[in-house]
């Protein structure tokens, strides 16, 4: 018996050494490839380990499933506003686009509002660009009110103005933390691919 259990604690010894050493080398070829292996615990910080154990087990799921349609509409719309930044700015001949007419008016009084309530609001202003104030549909309507600029890099301004649409209500839930009919994942993964397709 004592045989038996020195030959499984040694094991169990043998596992944890292996795993150790697979982990020190892990960290070592991520660090060397600047590349987050996701093998470690995130740092997260203390009043989040004291918290989020609180929250629902139904919510925390539910959050885990929602938080890559909210990294993939993140990505989407800040690669949008760098395109169309990258855009204007050639095609305007000058980093400040957004005082020539290319704007729509009422983005830029809609967009000052959004501006001043922020500043009011004393919490640290998110950006000095006004581009960053817009909303996903705004940036849909410079593009569109700038086909001339963009009419190169897109195949149909009417499909622009269709998939920004779809787009804009499916980022919606996303946005305001409200999850996703499982339809609703399709329709976002086929509004994706359509507006890259838009693109080649």
């Amino acid at each position: 018996m004592a045989n038996e259990n020195s030959g499984v604690l040694g094991r169990i010894k043998e596992f944890g050494m292996t795993n150790q050493m697979l982990a020190d080398d892990l960290l070592r070829i991520g660090a060397a490839h600047g590349v987050d292996l996701g093998h470690l615990a995130s740092g997260a910080n203390a009043a989040e380990d004291a918290y989020y154990p609180q929250f629902p087990a139904r919510i925390r799921a539910e959050a885990h499933r929602m938080a890559r349609h909210y990294e993939l509409f993140y990505c989407l719309e800040v690669s949008v506003r760098d395109l169309v930044n990258v855009t204007l700015t050639e095609s305007k001949g000058t980093d400040d686009w957004w005082a020539t007419d290319c704007v729509p008016q009422q983005i830029k009084l809609d967009v000052s509002g959004r501006i001043k309530a922020e500043i009011d609001s004393g919490v640290s202003r998110r950006s000095d660009d006004e581009l960053d104030f817009t909303t996903f549909g705004e940036l849909g309507t410079i593009i569109v009110v700038n086909w001339n600029s963009f009419g190169g890099i897109f195949t149909s301004k009417k499909a622009v103005e269709k998939v920004v649409g779809s787009l804009n209500s499916l980022r919606n839930p996303i946005a305001h933390c409200c999850p996703l009919a499982e339809d609703e994942e399709v329709r976002l993964s086929l509004a994706l691919r359509d507006w890259f397709r838009l693109m080649e």
